[in-house]
């Protein structure tokens, strides 16, 4: 039970199609998974007792059913993700339409710094950063400039709005981020991987502003 991309229109509207899309399969994880949760049960439980037969102090059907329906929707949710990733791109870098993501970011990755820090403008600037949350393990600090993250330059973002880098980092949830950024005039390459339960509010844990040269 694959989900249905809608159809395409322009790059911001399937975009957010995705996205709706998205937190409906967030919500039926939720709810799926909490049917698991009343029966005090997981993914993993044994269904049997100890002599072999099926246990009878539990709904085995709701239980059978709930788990089938989570791995689809995992499966479901992981090809999104993907989709997300391409759609936001050509929202926010439409020079990478046509182009695979995966390919994209190794050559973003490999990328000189020194070319880079000529053609890269500060868009945004660290104003606060959280002990002990991914930005502090990836070794962001307070007044940092950020001229890359990801895939998103000054270029991406319009009205002195952030929205962009927040779509960006809400799509890649444990997966590896870079970010370049300018510190006391030197410039350098970060490694970000955002992820929610590190202890604090938001993935990334730290705060970010809009920079204006």
């Amino acid at each position: 039970m694959g989900f249905m991309l809608p159809s395409p229109t322009n790059p911001r509207e399937h975009a957010r199609a995705l996205m709706s899309q998205k937190e409906n399969i967030e919500a039926e994880l939720d709810a799926q998974f909490s049917i698991l949760k009343v029966n005090n049960i997981d993914m993993t439980t044994p269904l049997v007792d100890r002599e072999g037969f099926p246990r009878a102090d539990v709904d085995l059907y709701a239980i059978r059913h709930a788990r089938k329906r989570i791995n689809e929707l995992r499966n479901d949710y992981k090809a999104l993700m993907s989709e997300i990733e391409t759609a936001l791109q050509a929202v926010y870098d439409p020079s990478t339409v046509g182009s695979s993501p995966v390919a994209s970011q190794e050559v973003s990755q490999h990328a000189s710094l020194s070319d880079s820090a000529e053609s890269l403008v500060a868009f945004a600037r660290v104003d606060g950063v959280a002990p002990n949350s991914p930005a502090a393990e990836a070794g962001l600090r307070r007044e940092d400039l950020i001229l890359k993250f990801g895939s998103l330059a000054r270029s991406s973002f319009t009205a002195n709005s952030l929205q962009p880098l927040a779509d960006l980092v809400s799509v890649n949830e444990n997966r590896e981020l870079q970010v370049i950024i300018s510190r006391s005039e030197e410039t350098m390459s970060l490694k970000l991987i955002p992820r929610k339960g590190w202890g604090g509010r938001g993935m990334l844990g730290c705060h970010i502003v809009p920079h204006e040269p």
